[in-house]
């Protein structure tokens, strides 16, 4: 009698066991497939987000109303090459409103450039609202011209750049974004540094020093223009309110135009600019 009991205890044990192990490996499978599920949802989500980012006019019209981009205003001479690069790449970004092309040279842009760099942009831009692309004629040769004011300018924002350099069009969206935090200040890729020159015993001799100084001390006082978001009033105000002398300096030297308008926003505001890093192509 007593082994009967002991066998059918046994059997019991055995059973829930059994059954234990049963339920453990069902809700181990219902835990699977439930991972698998929302794995699967997440997926989809993320390639609905992802597919929505690639296409320009979504961002643009959800992000960016009209007249909340920016406009490049792009400096050039004589490379034409490297302007239809350079204008064919940043087209295609999203924040992009007009592309201003500062043109001083002694002849005036042929048709077939303007056609092309037109023909591009269409195309770069399809689906999008139009990018506007005029090219700023000046009589005079002088990098002064990349800061005259642009009358009708409609964003608040502007990218200044060079045509032989090219930055991925998300570090141009994030730098954007980092302007709208900061809209007084200079936000740019291209750090430099300066200080007082001691060795020649002048308060108000000031040295400047390249990238490997920043990248040795790890500190900077400016940011260059070459590749800089910042207000469109400081055009304005680098027409008309920057001194003479300064204006004659960078035209007779070709040079300094980037440290004079660093200067002078920094003279305005009273602040420090922004370093973006990001990483850039130079066009040969």
């Amino acid at each position: 009698m007593r082994g009967t009991l002991l066998a059918n205890r046994r059997g019991i044990q055995r059973f829930r066991q059994i059954a234990i192990t049963a339920v453990k490996s069902s809700n181990i499978k219902l835990l699977l497939f439930c991972c698998i599920a929302l794995t699967l949802v997440m997926a989809a989500t993320r390639a609905s987000d992802f597919m929505g980012w690639t296409n320009p006019s979504d961002s643009l019209d959800q992000f960016l109303p009209p007249g909340k981009g920016y406009a490049i205003v792009m400096n050039t001479w004589k490379r034409y090459d490297l302007l239809k690069q350079s204008i064919s790449h940043y087209s295609s970004c999203p924040g992009l409103e007009s592309i201003h092309i500062v043109w001083s040279e002694p002849n005036p842009p042929s048709d077939s450039l303007s056609k092309f760099l037109n023909h591009v942009i269409e195309s770069k831009t399809k689906g999008m609202k139009k990018v506007e692309l005029s090219f700023d004629i000046n009589t005079e040769d002088s990098l002064n011209n990349r800061f005259k004011e642009i009358p009708g300018l409609k964003t608040d924002a502007v990218f200044s750049i060079d045509d032989d350099v090219i930055f991925p069009c998300s570090s141009v969206e994030f730098a954007f974004k980092v302007w709208q935090s900061a809209p007084d200040a200079m936000a740019g890729f291209v750090p430099r540094a300066h200080w007082v020159d001691k060795t020649l015993g002048k308060k108000d001799y000031y040295t400047y020093g390249g990238w490997w100084s920043v990248w040795c001390t790890g500190t900077y006082s400016m940011v260059l223009s070459k590749a800089a978001f910042f207000h469109k009033k400081y055009l304005r105000m680098y027409t008309n309110e920057m001194p003479v002398s300064i204006k004659e300096f960078v035209t007779k030297n070709r040079n300094c135009e980037d440290i004079a308008m660093s200067f002078l926003v920094a003279n305005a505001t009273g602040a420090p600019p922004i370093w973006v890093k990001g990483k850039r192509s130079i066009l040969l």
